[in-house]
């Protein structure tokens, strides 16, 4: 019965489909989000500073994080879309996403035990995210929905519908350059 399960992952996980659609929601949503701090690095820089993560001396380093963190989502996001560095992509996203959420929840745990919040749902504020004022209520569960889908593309052992794979550069699955490891030393020395 186990293996019947994981038989029908695995011909889920070869059709494509769900590595295709999560690349996508990924790559737009990191996308936009990313050129969204991109376009106003200002605006994202003080939005970091509210999270008074760092001392005033490391202004340096705030600034360095205001400028690259927006590029590297749009990066990823990009990748992603494409279908090349998948994997590397999905995992700088689940690496930053494992960092925000921590960062907004203790913000907001932070603001909630002022008092000044009838509940935690109540506690809303601008993450930085590029979506204007938001409730935990509804960022810490989209943050953890992101991050699932983050796994899609991590773990994914196709490559079907990427372009990478479209172009030759890599075996479609992993698992049929294991089956036949001489398949591609042998395209590769005829190319």
């Amino acid at each position: 019965m186990q293996t019947e399960s994981v038989s029908k992952i695995k011909r889920l996980d070869q059709s494509g489909y769900p590595l295709l659609v999560a690349r996508l929601l990924l790559g737009v949503v990191f996308l936009l989000m990313g050129w969204n701090k991109v376009s106003d690095p200002i605006a994202f820089l003080k939005l970091l500073r509210e999270y008074e993560m760092f001392p005033p001396s490391a202004y340096v380093l705030e600034n360095a994080i205001a400028l690259t963190l927006p590029w590297i989502e749009v990066i990823c996001g990009l990748a992603l879309i494409a279908g090349v560095f998948v994997r590397g992509a999905a995992f700088a996203l689940l690496v930053m996403l494992t960092g925000f959420t921590i960062v907004i929840a203790i913000r907001a745990i932070g603001m909630y035990n002022t008092g000044e919040f009838k509940s935690f749902c109540d506690v809303k504020f601008d993450c930085g995210c590029g979506g204007g004022l938001v409730g935990m209520c509804r960022k810490l569960p989209e943050n953890f929905g992101l991050w699932l889908a983050c796994w899609i593309p991590f773990l994914s052992t196709s490559r079907r519908f990427c372009l990478a794979s479209l172009l030759g550069n890599t075996p479609s699955t992993d698992s049929e350059s294991a089956a036949n490891p001489t398949k591609i030393t042998t395209e590769s020395a005829t190319s």
